[in-house]
Protein backbone atom coordinates (compact mmCIF):
# COMPACT_ATOMS: atom_id res chain seq x y z
CA UNK A 1 0.00 0.00 0.00
CA UNK A 2 1.29 3.54 -0.76
CA UNK A 3 1.40 6.31 1.33
CA UNK A 4 -1.23 8.14 0.58
CA UNK A 5 -2.94 5.39 0.71
CA UNK A 6 -2.23 4.78 3.91
CA UNK A 7 -2.85 9.09 4.88
CA UNK A 8 -6.52 8.24 3.26
CA UNK A 9 -6.90 5.21 5.27
CA UNK A 10 -6.24 6.69 9.06
CA UNK A 11 -8.24 9.78 7.81
CA UNK A 12 -11.18 7.90 7.09
CA UNK A 13 -10.65 5.69 9.91
CA UNK A 14 -10.17 8.83 12.59
CA UNK A 15 -13.60 10.30 10.64
CA UNK A 16 -15.73 7.29 11.24
CA UNK A 17 -14.34 6.95 14.79
CA UNK A 18 -15.36 10.81 15.87
CA UNK A 19 -18.18 10.00 13.62
CA UNK A 20 -19.24 6.95 16.12
CA UNK A 21 -18.33 8.84 19.37
CA UNK A 22 -20.26 11.84 18.19
CA UNK A 23 -24.01 9.54 17.54
CA UNK A 24 -23.18 7.69 21.11
CA UNK A 25 -23.64 10.97 22.94
CA UNK A 26 -26.30 12.12 20.57
CA UNK A 27 -27.94 8.93 21.32
CA UNK A 28 -27.35 8.63 25.49
CA UNK A 29 -27.88 12.49 26.10
CA UNK A 30 -31.53 12.55 26.93
CA UNK A 31 -30.92 9.45 29.08
CA UNK A 32 -27.53 11.35 30.88
CA UNK A 33 -29.59 14.03 30.86
CA UNK A 34 -33.33 12.43 32.74
CA UNK A 35 -30.75 10.61 35.44
CA UNK A 36 -29.41 14.36 36.39
CA UNK A 37 -32.67 15.37 36.84
CA UNK A 38 -33.61 12.37 39.02
CA UNK A 39 -30.06 12.72 40.91
CA UNK A 40 -31.52 16.41 41.55
CA UNK A 41 -34.61 15.78 42.33
CA UNK A 42 -33.54 13.13 45.06
CA UNK A 43 -31.07 15.61 46.41
CA UNK A 44 -33.56 18.50 46.57
CA UNK A 45 -36.59 16.22 47.25
CA UNK A 46 -35.20 14.21 50.61
CA UNK A 47 -36.70 17.50 52.77
CA UNK A 48 -39.76 15.51 51.76
CA UNK A 49 -40.82 12.20 53.64
CA UNK A 50 -40.92 9.23 51.82
CA UNK A 51 -43.66 8.27 49.88
CA UNK A 52 -45.37 11.57 50.59
CA UNK A 53 -46.24 12.66 47.00
CA UNK A 54 -46.42 10.90 43.33
CA UNK A 55 -45.49 13.53 41.21
CA UNK A 56 -42.48 15.10 39.88
CA UNK A 57 -42.46 18.30 42.15
CA UNK A 58 -39.34 20.13 40.40
CA UNK A 59 -41.06 19.77 37.11
CA UNK A 60 -44.35 21.89 38.80
CA UNK A 61 -42.13 25.35 39.44
CA UNK A 62 -44.21 28.07 41.01
CA UNK A 63 -44.65 31.51 39.45
CA UNK A 64 -43.43 33.16 42.28
CA UNK A 65 -40.85 35.53 40.37
CA UNK A 66 -38.55 36.74 43.19
CA UNK A 67 -40.70 37.95 46.66
CA UNK A 68 -38.83 39.70 49.30
CA UNK A 69 -40.17 39.37 52.52
CA UNK A 70 -39.04 40.89 56.18
CA UNK A 71 -35.60 38.64 56.48
CA UNK A 72 -35.64 36.60 53.56
CA UNK A 73 -36.35 36.42 49.04
CA UNK A 74 -38.21 33.82 47.96
CA UNK A 75 -36.63 32.85 44.42
CA UNK A 76 -39.38 30.23 43.30
CA UNK A 77 -41.21 27.19 44.49
CA UNK A 78 -42.50 23.68 43.59
CA UNK A 79 -45.93 21.52 44.48
CA UNK A 80 -46.03 18.41 45.46
CA UNK A 81 -49.08 16.38 44.78
CA UNK A 82 -50.23 13.02 45.67
CA UNK A 83 -53.70 11.41 44.35
CA UNK A 84 -54.39 14.93 42.05
CA UNK A 85 -54.54 17.15 45.76
CA UNK A 86 -51.69 19.45 46.81
CA UNK A 87 -49.96 17.77 49.98
CA UNK A 88 -46.61 20.18 50.06
CA UNK A 89 -45.23 23.39 49.33
CA UNK A 90 -41.09 23.57 48.81
CA UNK A 91 -40.16 27.21 48.56
CA UNK A 92 -36.69 28.52 47.95
CA UNK A 93 -35.43 31.07 50.25
CA UNK A 94 -32.33 33.19 50.36
CA UNK A 95 -31.32 35.14 53.36
CA UNK A 96 -28.05 36.82 55.04
CA UNK A 97 -25.62 34.76 56.82
CA UNK A 98 -22.38 35.32 58.50
CA UNK A 99 -19.98 35.14 55.69
CA UNK A 100 -22.80 35.24 52.61
CA UNK A 101 -26.22 34.05 51.25
CA UNK A 102 -27.92 31.27 52.57
CA UNK A 103 -30.18 29.29 50.40
CA UNK A 104 -32.54 27.04 52.03
CA UNK A 105 -35.55 24.90 50.51
CA UNK A 106 -38.45 24.99 53.14
CA UNK A 107 -41.49 21.99 52.62
CA UNK A 108 -44.50 23.09 54.30
CA UNK A 109 -47.82 20.92 54.06
CA UNK A 110 -51.02 21.95 52.97
CA UNK A 111 -51.84 22.47 56.78
CA UNK A 112 -48.94 25.46 57.12
CA UNK A 113 -46.89 22.68 59.14
CA UNK A 114 -43.00 22.75 58.23
CA UNK A 115 -42.31 19.23 56.84
CA UNK A 116 -38.16 19.97 56.81
CA UNK A 117 -35.69 22.27 56.20
CA UNK A 118 -32.25 21.78 53.63
CA UNK A 119 -29.65 24.13 53.33
CA UNK A 120 -28.59 24.08 49.49
CA UNK A 121 -26.00 26.53 49.40
CA UNK A 122 -23.76 28.53 52.75
CA UNK A 123 -20.69 29.97 52.77
CA UNK A 124 -20.13 30.11 56.97
CA UNK A 125 -17.52 29.35 58.75
CA UNK A 126 -16.87 25.29 58.76
CA UNK A 127 -16.91 24.06 62.22
CA UNK A 128 -19.86 26.90 63.11
CA UNK A 129 -22.21 27.94 60.90
CA UNK A 130 -20.81 25.82 58.06
CA UNK A 131 -22.42 23.11 60.57
CA UNK A 132 -26.06 24.01 58.53
CA UNK A 133 -25.24 22.82 55.18
CA UNK A 134 -24.42 18.60 56.55
CA UNK A 135 -27.41 16.98 56.00
CA UNK A 136 -29.44 15.36 57.83
CA UNK A 137 -29.33 18.27 59.92
CA UNK A 138 -30.46 17.80 64.16
CA UNK A 139 -30.82 21.79 64.78
CA UNK A 140 -32.82 22.29 61.19
CA UNK A 141 -34.95 19.26 62.22
CA UNK A 142 -35.70 21.30 65.48
CA UNK A 143 -38.31 23.29 63.07
CA UNK A 144 -39.91 20.21 61.82
CA UNK A 145 -43.84 20.58 62.72
CA UNK A 146 -43.61 24.25 63.78
CA UNK A 147 -46.14 26.78 62.24
CA UNK A 148 -46.47 30.56 61.61
CA UNK A 149 -48.50 30.92 64.49
CA UNK A 150 -46.97 27.97 66.59
CA UNK A 151 -45.13 29.48 68.37
CA UNK A 152 -46.55 33.00 68.56
CA UNK A 153 -44.21 35.43 67.05
CA UNK A 154 -42.33 36.45 70.01
CA UNK A 155 -41.26 32.58 69.91
CA UNK A 156 -39.71 32.67 66.54
CA UNK A 157 -36.37 33.82 67.84
CA UNK A 158 -33.56 32.94 69.60
CA UNK A 159 -33.14 31.71 73.08
CA UNK A 160 -31.03 34.55 73.59
CA UNK A 161 -33.65 37.08 71.98
CA UNK A 162 -36.20 36.07 74.35
CA UNK A 163 -37.53 33.55 71.34
CA UNK A 164 -38.08 29.49 72.13
CA UNK A 165 -35.00 28.31 69.88
CA UNK A 166 -31.01 27.26 70.68
CA UNK A 167 -28.89 28.63 68.36
CA UNK A 168 -25.76 26.42 67.08
CA UNK A 169 -23.07 27.08 68.66
CA UNK A 170 -21.18 30.07 67.99
CA UNK A 171 -23.16 30.75 64.72
CA UNK A 172 -25.88 33.46 66.22
CA UNK A 173 -25.93 35.08 62.94
CA UNK A 174 -26.48 31.92 61.05
CA UNK A 175 -28.77 30.71 62.98
CA UNK A 176 -30.66 34.02 63.40
CA UNK A 177 -31.03 34.19 59.65
CA UNK A 178 -31.84 30.77 59.38
CA UNK A 179 -34.65 31.00 62.03
CA UNK A 180 -35.80 34.54 59.97
CA UNK A 181 -36.17 33.03 56.49
CA UNK A 182 -37.72 29.68 57.82
CA UNK A 183 -40.48 32.03 60.00
CA UNK A 184 -40.93 34.47 56.72
CA UNK A 185 -41.66 31.41 54.58
CA UNK A 186 -44.36 30.26 57.23
CA UNK A 187 -45.38 33.30 56.63
CA UNK A 188 -45.93 33.89 53.32
CA UNK A 189 -47.54 30.43 52.50
CA UNK A 190 -50.23 31.45 55.42
CA UNK A 191 -50.93 34.34 53.34
CA UNK A 192 -50.75 33.11 50.27
CA UNK A 193 -52.20 29.37 50.97
CA UNK A 194 -54.53 29.33 48.35
CA UNK A 195 -52.34 30.58 45.81
CA UNK A 196 -49.82 28.57 46.65
CA UNK A 197 -51.87 25.23 47.01
CA UNK A 198 -53.27 25.97 43.15
CA UNK A 199 -57.06 26.15 44.82
CA UNK A 200 -57.73 29.66 44.07
CA UNK A 201 -56.38 32.66 41.67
Amino acid sequence: MNRSASVVTVVLLALGGVSATYLLQRSSAPQISAERRLLDSRKLLDVLPAGYYDNQPLERPLALGEVTLRHSVLSGGYRAIRSGQTVAVLLRSRSEGYAGTLELLIAIDANGRLLGVKTLEQRETPGLGGYLGEWPNAWLQRFTGKSRNEPTDPGWALKKDQGQFDQIAGATITSRATLHAIHDALRYFDEHRERLLGAGP
